[in-house]
């Protein structure tokens, strides 16, 4: 796996650990639930896109696979928190992904996923 797949993986851990660290949610809140889709999880899952279907199929070492898919559900949890929901397990970057595919929208994706918010 090239440096530049595993640079932008710990860039998207980092946003997610930053934001994380003075969170503190008011839900709803969708201003920021958006900001978290468009910061955080839109990126996350596009990366994982870009690598399977690129140029060139990228195969993420199982620390890197498991990084990317843990901060995946780092910004999932942030997202859920500005609706007041707390989730329960974890959810998959390639599931994700190919949702982002079918859908074309992050935020169906991530509603899909989670069920936040409620429809």
């Amino acid at each position: 796996m090239s440096h530049q797949y595993r640079d932008r993986i710990r860039a998207l851990e980092r946003r997610a650990d930053e934001i994380a660290a003075d969170f503190d949610p008011d839900p709803p809140d969708e201003e920021r639930a958006m900001n978290i889709l468009r910061r955080g999880v839109g990126p996350t899952v596009s990366l994982y896109c870009e690598a399977r279907t690129g140029g060139q199929w990228v195969r993420f070492d199982e620390a890197a696979f498991d990084r990317l898919e843990a901060t995946l559900n780092q910004w999932l949890g942030l997202y859920a928190a500005c609706y007041g929901v707390e989730l329960d397990g974890t959810y998959s970057v390639r599931t994700a992904a190919e949702l982002l595919v079918d859908t074309h929208d992050v935020r169906d994706v991530v509603t899909v996923l989670t069920g936040v918010p409620d429809r």
